[in-house]
């Protein structure tokens, strides 16, 4: 894979709690960050083609009616169905993280004091996942 920076798009509505998460981040890897209040930013960025999206559930708490998680999950699935979303709730009930796996989200994470940690696996399963269906492509095609 090229050396490039993962670049990374953070949603949600939270501002004190979109800040945190990001900084937790640069802290910690060289990401490429984009940070976004709403989902229809970040709809309308997805052209910077981001590798990963971090997308809070609700993103609501501003503006009611704003789009929510699910929604903005389905419009960025129903163009980029390549990029990784990871979801971001204070909601620990597992009908809501089923309901976003079967919305086609990679995976679903409560915000807690282990969100960050649990975050940073999911991003290197993912990209493990990414280098492994790569390699898979590359066989298959000379077989």
């Amino acid at each position: 894979m090229k050396n490039e920076k993962i670049k990374l798009f953070l949603v949600d509505d939270d501002a004190v709690f979109l800040k945190s998460l990001e900084i937790e981040f640069l802290q910690h890897a060289d990401f490429d960050i984009e940070t976004y209040p709403t989902g229809e930013l970040c709809i309308k960025n997805l052209s910077h083609n981001p590798d990963v999206i971090i997308l809070d559930y609700n993103l609501d708490g501003v503006d009611k009616t704003a789009m929510n998680g699910m929604e903005t999950l389905d419009k960025i699935k129903a163009t980029h169905p390549d990029i990784s979303v990871v979801m971001l709730s204070s909601q620990d009930k597992i009908e809501v993280a089923v309901n976003c796996i079967h919305h086609r989200a990679f995976d679903y994470v409560v915000k807690s004091e282990t969100a960050f940690t649990r975050l940073q696996k999911i991003i290197t399963t993912i990209f493990k996942y990414k280098k492994m269906e790569k390699e898979l492509n590359w066989y298959m095609e000379r077989m």
